[in-house]
């Protein structure tokens, strides 16, 4: 018996084993490198998790500013040469962003797949809602409200007297943020003063901070119903987000509101229609907390970057404060715009902090040429991805790139430098914390501000 089931199992391993080396992917004339590891179905999916940034340093060091990777039993062609990132941007005619953005948001928040047919001329109209919501007077009256929402929430947590809380400056900083923007989105509940309603908002900024932690996990291909806290912390945020309850918040912006008025022609379910708003969320909150949070750090680390933030703050705000008895912050577009030390430590903070990345979907094969020249041959249904902390983190681009420097987006005058080189020549793309192109973040500027 034990003689008949060692047969058997070297059979099925033999059998395994021609499986996967007959439908392994074989590198084709013209194609970048393959870089497929040793693990079948997962490839590098390890390798690259552990470490992406060392793991695409060393990958280019050996294979050069183009290879292919096995992530996840999909195949990515990184393209790491900041000169090219442009040539993979134009690529409109034969890169899809939408199809990958569209599958990757119904994957992950389990709202309605909007690149089907019953659904994708009408996502066309939600998707202009940004544009006509995040610029110009839109994003001032936005910001105006995210100002005074910021100043409510502060003042709302106050200590009495001499009764002081002490708390950690991530936590502090994720509170304050997300509810201030939750209520600049979403509106105010009628118990919106009442302590009932102050633990609901607890409770969201965990459910979002459980959420969002899952994020990288859910992101590389790892199905949600595997996460349990992930999934039940998503729902506990759409339960919160359903139309019913929406319908009785006051001053919502008109961002959700024109979004609540498309989903609404689209008839779609409830639950959809609140994952939809789960996804608004993630989108407005999943790089403001983390910016506001280093930010603040390195400005409270550096002598020299508060006092600069300080005295340009003083200098924009002089006489406001005395003239205003309830103390009570205004500022313009023109103030904000002027706030070059302020914009600069932001800009430095996102440097340092941010790993996002960039990804198309080959529509069909073609060729891709990359700024020196060389060509790359690339297969439909593959990714092709930019991996920005490449750029920002290279020390011939930013010297001591590791090191905090408020400065380093200011010229010599204090203005706003975007003069960056790499091998003697100026860059176009120098800092891309909101990616670029059509997957450009579309409430990047509200974010700033």
């Amino acid at each position: 018996m034990a003689t008949f089931l060692v047969i058997v199992t070297t059979i099925l391993l033999t059998i395994w084993i021609v499986w996967i080396c007959s439908h392994s992917r074989k590198r084709q004339t013209g194609e970048p490198p393959l870089v497929t590891g040793w693990l079948p179905f997962i490839g590098v999916t390890l390798d690259y998790a552990a470490n992406p940034l060392g793991f695409l340093r060393e990958t280019q060091k050996k294979y050069g500013h183009v290879f292919t990777c096995k992530i996840a039993r999909k195949y990515f062609t990184f393209v790491t040469d900041p000169f090219s990132f442009s040539a993979v941007v134009r690529q409109s005619k034969n890169l899809d962003f939408q199809k990958f953005a569209v599958g990757f948001s119904h994957r992950v928040f389990g709202h309605a797949d909007f690149s089907s047919l019953l659904f994708s001329e009408s996502y066309r109209e939600v998707h202009s809602i940004f544009r006509q919501t995040l610029q110009g007077p839109s994003l001032q009256q936005l910001t105006e409200t995210m100002l005074g929402n910021l100043q409510m929430v502060l003042e709302r947590g106050l200590p009495y007297e001499h009764n002081w809380l002490e708390e950690g400056l991530q936590s502090f900083t994720n509170r304050i943020m997300f509810e201030a923007g939750f209520l600049t989105l979403f509106g105010k509940d009628a118990r919106f003063l009442h302590a009932d309603e102050r633990i609901c908002m607890q409770k969201a900024v965990q459910d979002f901070l459980t959420f969002d932690r899952a994020f990288p996990i859910l992101a590389a291909g790892v199905p949600i119903g595997l996460c349990a806290q992930a999934w039940r912390a998503r729902e506990a945020l759409a339960e919160e987000l359903l139309h019913d309850k929406l319908h009785h918040r006051k001053c919502i912006s008109d961002l959700i509101q024109r979004r609540m008025d498309a989903f609404n022609r689209m008839h779609l379910d409830e639950i959809g229609k609140a994952r939809t708003h789960v996804c608004m969320l993630w989108a407005s909150q999943a790089n403001t907390l983390p910016a506001a949070f280093w930010s603040l750090y390195y400005t409270l680390r550096s002598v020299d970057a508060f006092t600069a933030a300080r005295t340009e703050v003083n200098k924009v705000l002089s006489g406001q404060l005395t003239s205003n008895q309830d103390q009570t912050i205004y500022l313009s577009r023109e103030q904000l715009d002027s706030m070059a030390v302020l914009e600069s430590i932001i800009q430095e903070a996102l440097r340092l902090s941010s790993a996002s990345i960039m990804i198309r979907v080959a529509s069909d094969d073609f060729t891709l040429t990359l700024d020196s020249g060389q060509t790359a041959a690339i297969r439909k249904g593959d990714y092709i991805a930019l991996y920005p902390q490449l750029i920002h983190l290279d020390p011939e681009i930013y010297p001591n790139p590791t090191e905090f420097k408020y400065d380093r987006f200011l010229d010599d005058n204090g203005q706003r430098k975007n003069n960056f080189f790499k091998n003697e020549r100026r860059l176009k793309h120098f800092l891309l914390p909101f990616g670029s192109g059509v997957s450009e973040c579309p409430g990047r500027f509200f974010c700033s501000t």
